[in-house]
């Protein structure tokens, strides 16, 4: 498991309790996608198991250690969904729930890493529910989650809420200028599109990634003097759509943004040309109405089973077509 630097201030605090008597039995760690929760979590289980810890740092020579390390200590379960499912039903929590109620294997604790509990069903969390209620002793349950808002409130109310917030820019910018190859403005770009979380901006400047998101890009600059708005349909049906629509809508802001003369908090620096191309076309009014019917349409494609992905793109697109219509200019599909 990589350790990455913007982790060390977190850690600290958080083994700080611990130490002190004063850590939670049920930690809900929030973050967001790419700063390295799942990082945060092992070292922190790291540290609960070891049996001859070193003040803040687990020794790496006890038993302990060395079954983390070769990664099946018996007392540290990570819990997720079956490989192709997308929810974590109650029979695993059954499982590991009777499993706790023993001894502990090695003597020491017992840690539980939840890596999305909002992957937890009903019937899951409510069983989760009961042992967190009244847990084994040295028992820790560590649950990371992206939008606390779809867990259920009685079991937010069973835990420590720990917020882990993106790194300061400029250390994410540093640590990116080591990893990822690119200038700084498209590391400023990646970072931003991603809220700042330095993970996720390095995968985007993977250049099979960050080549899709440029193609897109030339091809909506190609598009929108001819208003052929539907000539985008072949670059955004793709099974990446979430992630497309998501530059798409990143593109639209940072319209209404330079409309606004706010220049600097654009996401999308390294497409500035692009931004005031949109500002120029289209009323703040409309670029409004435009990011809220995709982002309609991407949580369609998100929550809806079996839609028809094509289907619905094309129709968003149209729309788009009518709306350039509307508003005085001609383009060359008839609606």
């Amino acid at each position: 498991m990589n350790w990455y630097p913007w982790l060390n201030g977190p850690y600290r605090q958080l083994v700080g309790q611990y130490a002190d008597g004063r850590g939670h039995h049920a930690l809900l760690l929030h973050a967001a996608t790419g700063n390295g929760d799942d990082a945060l979590a092992y070292g922190l289980s790291r540290w609960l198991i070891c049996q001859q810890r070193n003040g803040e740092k687990s020794c790496g020579e006890c038993h302990s250690c060395r079954l983390m390390l070769a990664g099946n200590h018996p007392d540290y379960h990570v819990l997720a969904p079956e490989k192709g499912k997308s929810s974590l039903g109650i029979e695993p929590i059954r499982q590991v729930i009777e499993t706790l109620y023993a001894h502990a294997q090695q003597g020491g604790a017992k840690v539980i890493w939840l890596p999305q509990a909002e992957q937890l069903t009903e019937a899951a969390a409510n069983a989760l529910l009961k042992t967190l209620e009244e847990p084994p002793e040295k028992t820790y349950f560590l649950l990371g989650c992206r939008e606390p808002s779809r867990l259920m409130a009685t079991l937010r109310s069973r835990c420590l809420y720990w917020h882990l917030a993106s790194p300061d820019e400029q250390l994410s910018l540093q640590w990116l200028g080591r990893q990822a190859a690119g200038s700084q403005t498209d590391r400023l770009t990646a970072l931003r599109l991603h809220d700042g979380a330095p993970l996720a901006a390095e995968q985007l400047l993977q250049p099979q990634q960050w080549q899709q998101r440029s193609t897109l890009c030339a091809a909506l600059s190609a598009a929108l003097p001819q208003r052929d708005m539907l000539s985008l349909l072949p670059v955004l049906n793709h099974e990446d759509v979430a992630e497309r629509l998501h530059w798409l809508c990143a593109l639209l802001v940072d319209a209404m943004k330079w409309q606004q003369g706010a220049h600097q908090y654009v996401l999308n620096q390294d497409q500035q040309p692009l931004v005031h191309q949109l500002a120029s076309l289209l009323s703040s009014a409309s670029l409004q109405q435009i990011v809220q019917q995709w982002l309609n349409c991407r949580h369609q494609l998100l929550s809806v089973v079996g839609v028809n992905r094509e289907l619905l793109l094309t129709e968003q697109l149209l729309r788009w077509e009518q709306m350039l219509g509307a508003a005085g200019y001609s383009h060359p599909h008839s609606l």
